[in-house]
């Protein structure tokens, strides 16, 4: 069974999968079910493209964790390094680079994204063991994620990383403000 360590973690697995057709899973009624005596959120539904039924179900991690992360100590079960890096790219790509002139609204979206954007880039720096200076290739363990180191490796190495959350703290920082 699948293993999450929140509901956004079961969000971002679900936005990853989707349908076998290629359609994106959109529009999944979330309930609580016991399955072999563990407590897991199972989400199903129908594909609006073929309509074939969806249903993915997560054992739910002990450890509880804020709305706003996808996980605690441990890195992702489900979800790997590169995925989670292009989760983050995408996030921060959404950032007006300029917040003067927005709306309340808008303002308040750009910084939820950069919020996403920090929180996915903290769950790739979890796949590096103690001690080492970079994602080790067993963190890739999709086809997707294998495909983001493989585009640029060097995106992966600790300094690196580092580098770019602080850099995103530092506007948060300064946006939020």
């Amino acid at each position: 069974m699948l293993v999450a360590r929140s509901s956004l973690e079961c969000h971002l697995y679900i936005q990853f999968q989707g349908c076998t057709c290629g359609a994106p899973a959109s529009g999944l009624a979330h309930r609580l079910v016991q399955r072999e005596g563990r407590l897991c959120a199972a989400y199903a539904g129908t594909c609006g493209r073929c309509a074939r039924p969806l249903e993915f179900v997560f054992v739910l991690a002990d450890e509880i964790v804020s709305a706003s992360q996808f996980g605690g100590a441990e890195p992702s079960q489900i979800i790997d390094a590169g995925q989670y890096l292009e989760t983050s790219i995408l996030a921060a790509t959404a950032v007006p680079a300029d917040f003067r002139g927005l709306t309340a609204l808008q303002r308040d979206q750009g910084l939820q994204s950069l919020r996403r954007a920090i929180a996915a880039l903290e769950e790739v720096l979890k796949f590096i063991p103690p001690g080492a200076d970079a994602v080790p290739e067993s963190a890739f363990f999709t086809p997707a994620g294998r495909a983001v180191r493989a585009r640029e490796p060097g995106r992966f190495g600790c300094e690196r990383l580092l580098a770019v959350l602080g850099s995103y703290r530092l506007s948060l920082r300064t946006l939020g403000s």
